[in-house]
């Protein structure tokens, strides 16, 4: 029996299944038995079933991911905030030619001539250099506000143009 002693119909339990797993709530019963929905977002619980899909908590305003997955390649120079990497002890590149290094390195990666894995894997003064870049999913928040821009404005497969952080210059790949 539905509420207020209706009968709820079968297209009634069709229209709910299609809203509550197609919008991201899960289903769940409490201690009492009483049936209730979780936004697998943002933990939140309500009774009443779903009207709508459910929003993530502080989502971008275009409705993007809350995460992405992306490599990078950086490059440091002299003025990055720690300018020593496992290539190389200390830094002393200007920040012009660094700027000009990775823009080989982009071109070389567009031309198809490496591959982003394989030189990131190579000339990155990243740590995750040993795994080809990869940072892992990520949330804003987590990274520097440039780079936080760029990786969140690029589509899954994109190769962003320069980004200038504190840490250096990079590219940026997207990969989910």
């Amino acid at each position: 029996m539905g509420r207020g002693g209706s009968y709820l119909c079968n297209t009634d339990i069709l229209v709910m299944f299609f809203i509550v797993f197609s919008c991201k709530y899960s289903t769940c019963i409490d201690v009492t038995g009483q049936t209730y929905y979780l936004n697998v977002y943002t933990k939140e619980s309500q009774w009443d079933a779903p009207t709508e899909p459910a929003k993530p908590a502080g989502g971008s305003a275009g409705g993007g991911p809350d995460r992405v997955q992306c490599s990078h390649l950086l490059v440091k120079h002299a003025g990055s905030r720690r300018p020593s990497s496992w290539r190389q002890e200390n830094i002393t590149l200007s920040k012009e030619e660094a700027m000009d290094l990775l823009e080989g390195y982009r071109k070389e990666i567009t031309s198809g001539q490496s591959s982003f894995a394989e030189l990131a894997g190579r000339v990155s003064d990243c740590s995750s250099a040993k795994r080809g870049g990869d940072l892992g999913l990520f949330g804003r928040g987590a990274m520097q506000k440039p780079f936080e821009d760029a990786a969140f404005a690029l589509k899954v497969g994109e190769l962003s143009q320069m980004v200038d952080t504190d840490s250096g210059v990079h590219i940026i790949l997207r990969t989910a």
